[in-house]
């Protein structure tokens, strides 16, 4: 939701925090089964105050699907212009679609279970940006079957299987246990990439290039070492 004219960045952080105090009402009770009131209660604001910084109850949940798909599908489509092989861009992807699931806990479910709640426009622009990043997935994983990387396979199903593996993290993850988006992303690609691999390729150097591409982004720039740059600095 923009700012409204004459509304300066106080207006702005309260209706942030609105949002956020709405997605774990909704995440605890779910979305049809929580009234206006209630969000009022847990913002502190009567309900005339409430609608100062919201429209209605469904412009919450339309932002918080945002919330989740906004970055997703910007990191998406970032990842898919990279110049780096598919099988690459998908590890990549699937450790930033796990950060943004950790992130944003309680957003992810309200974005799961909830989005049936929306209509018209906003329930058409949402399954439209699920679409358009479950096309991503196989659009990499199609590349990553024709370049020889993976064998070949039926492309809805092995993204469905991507999708499936990652999406329902948000069930059982625990933010401050053992297992963080790295670890995760790491196992569920050795198990994914493991069966979808041709057999005349393998991936033993995935998690060394994935370590590089880190360090060099939070040390240096965002952008990727080159794979003639990687060739060069490799040893032999």
């Amino acid at each position: 939701m923009a700012r409204p004219p004459g509304h300066g960045p106080g207006y702005e952080a309260k209706q942030q925090e609105i949002i956020d105090k709405a997605a774990t009402l909704f995440a605890k009770k779910g979305y049809a089964a929580t009234g206006i009131a209630e969000v009022g209660n847990v913002a502190g604001l009567a309900r005339g105050a409430l609608y100062y910084y919201i429209d209605s109850k469904e412009h919450l949940l339309v932002e918080i699907q945002d919330r989740v798909m906004r970055p997703m599908l910007a990191n998406a489509h970032r990842i898919a212009a990279l110049d780096e092989d598919p099988v690459f861009r998908l590890r990549m992807l699937s450790q930033t679609l796990l950060e943004n699931i950790l992130a944003r806990l309680d957003h992810v479910w309200v974005y799961e279970h909830d989005y049936r709640n929306l209509r018209g426009a906003n329930l058409s622009r949402l399954l439209g940006q699920r679409r358009e990043f479950e096309d991503v997935v196989q659009q990499l994983l199609v590349a990553a079957m024709e370049e020889g990387s993976f064998r070949k396979l039926d492309p809805r199903l092995a993204t469905l299987q991507f999708l499936n593996l990652h999406n329902h993290t948000y069930k059982w993850i625990n933010p401050s246990g053992e297992w963080d988006a790295s670890c995760l992303s790491r196992e569920y690609c050795s198990t994914l990439f493991g069966g979808f691999a041709n057999p005349a390729r393998g991936f033993d150097d995935l998690e060394v290039r994935m370590s590089e591409f880190l360090a060099h982004r939070e040390t240096a720039t965002p952008e990727p070492i080159n794979r003639a740059e990687r060739s060069a600095r490799a040893p032999s």
